[in-house]
């Protein structure tokens, strides 16, 4: 089916849409696009949407930087948007009835625009066709919800539960009360991603007052778990304003609190549908794996300290790498131990995974998954040792060798 009769389609399901939002995500997870009104929205399914190349490389405060003389320089040109199959979908917290649909660059002559990050991240997909393996990949991102009124020292507050009308400062992660407080918002959340294709899993209250992480299903297309990433960004951030909270996916809203991940579930298939992570064997031992899963070990332990700024791409995330907190300070992994950077969950052979624990959630989902499959490809090829598995906390002291601190984040707050 041709994009412009999906589009004929989708007005037959939902005739009253009034307009469309085409938009993108760029570097620093911002969506940036245009709003047309839905009598021209054809002609984006037709020929596409002209925009800014540069608009992917903008600093996260929205000012152009010119990195390698793109933007001033080089006059700003333009790129071509082609809409991404699948994403067009309602937008249902939006005040007059709007669809929305996702954008992927590139240039007239039908060339990837090359600084695009799902680009990127299709580019590295290309080296495992010449390996013969597919990735698997589920994200699970943490998040917080705010009250958009600050206290009387402009510091951020937890929001009052809808239920209680009050407001809590206690930590009781798991809490199915407060689950059940913001259900209907968590709820709409979920349903919204239903109907746009994303399918969630299990909802939890995390480690500190407001903090929530709703999981997404696992699928063998990582391209499409990227989008589906950034959709459900935008429904937590947009459904939040509708319900009078401010959701935010900011590594470490509070100082004194938790930070918030982004953790990668991975693992890889051969051209048979087979799990070359499955190596049978008692779980917890030496046999419990392959070579290949070992290899994809050593080979994100190896690039991890290259790849931190990835992981941790705003001042404010290096205040996320706190010792004993269950975020990972140390280039390590194990076999069900939340304190390494790659830990391998307790699972049947044929649901063998890692689990990356590193990035927090701030972090662009499609140059993590990019960067995790390029360093799993690495240690795959070059048969990287990842040394035994750790014991206990590997978490108890930070490696000086890893890069966890920013010069400007001792004196950032957040606000």
């Amino acid at each position: 089916m041709s994009l412009a009769n999906q589009l004929d389609e989708f007005l037959q399901t939902y005739p009253d849409t009034r307009y469309l939002d085409v938009f993108y995500s760029d570097l620093s997870n911002v969506i940036r696009g245009k709003r047309y009104p839905i009598a021209q929205a054809k002609k984006v399914f037709e020929s596409g949407m002209m925009t800014p190349g540069s608009c992917f490389l903008l600093a996260v405060t929205g000012e152009s930087m010119d990195p390698e003389g793109m933007g001033f320089s080089d006059g700003d040109p333009d790129e071509l948007g082609i809409p991404i199959p699948g994403t067009l979908t309602p937008a249902s917290w939006t005040q007059i009835p709007t669809a929305q649909v996702m954008l992927s660059l590139q240039s007239l002559d039908g060339e990837p625009y090359y600084y695009e990050p799902r680009n990127v991240l299709a580019r590295v997909l290309d080296r495992f066709k010449e390996i013969g393996l597919s990735p698997v990949v589920a994200f699970e991102l943490e998040f917080y919800l705010l009250d958009p009124v600050r206290d009387a020292n402009n510091e951020l507050v937890p929001p009052k539960s809808p239920l209680t009308g009050q407001r809590t400062d206690a930590t009781q992660v798991y809490s199915m009360d407060d689950v059940e407080d913001f259900s209907l918002y968590l709820d709409e959340v979920t349903q919204t991603c239903l109907r746009q294709g994303v399918t969630t899993g299990a909802i939890s209250g995390e480690y500190a007052p407001g903090q929530f992480e709703i999981n997404l299903q696992h699928t063998n297309n990582p391209l499409r778990a990227a989008d589906h990433c950034v959709l459900f960004r935008r429904a937590v951030q947009s459904i939040a304003r509708k319900h009078g909270y401010q959701g935010t996916f900011m590594a470490k809203p509070y100082l004194d609190n938790a930070g918030s991940g982004l953790h990668l579930h991975i693992s890889l298939v051969n051209e048979k549908g087979e799990n070359v992570f499955d190596g049978g064997g008692q779980y917890g031992t030496s046999k419990c794996g392959t070579d290949l899963l070992f290899h994809s070990i050593g080979g994100l332990k190896l690039n991890m300290a290259d790849s931190m700024a990835i992981f941790a791409p705003n001042a404010n995330s290096y205040h996320r790498y706190v010792p004993n907190i269950f975020v990972p300070v140390t280039p390590s992994w194990g076999y069900e131990n939340r304190s390494v950077a790659i830990r391998v969950p307790k699972s049947p052979g044929a649901a063998r995974r890692l689990e990356h624990r590193v990035s927090g959630a701030d972090a662009n989902p499609y140059l993590v998954l990019a960067t995790l499959l390029a360093s799993i490809h690495d240690g795959i090829v070059n048969q990287i040792e990842p040394g035994e598995p750790n014991e206990g906390n590997a978490g108890e002291v930070s490696d000086p060798n890893l890069p966890l601190n920013s010069r400007c984040s001792h004196e950032t707050k957040a606000k």
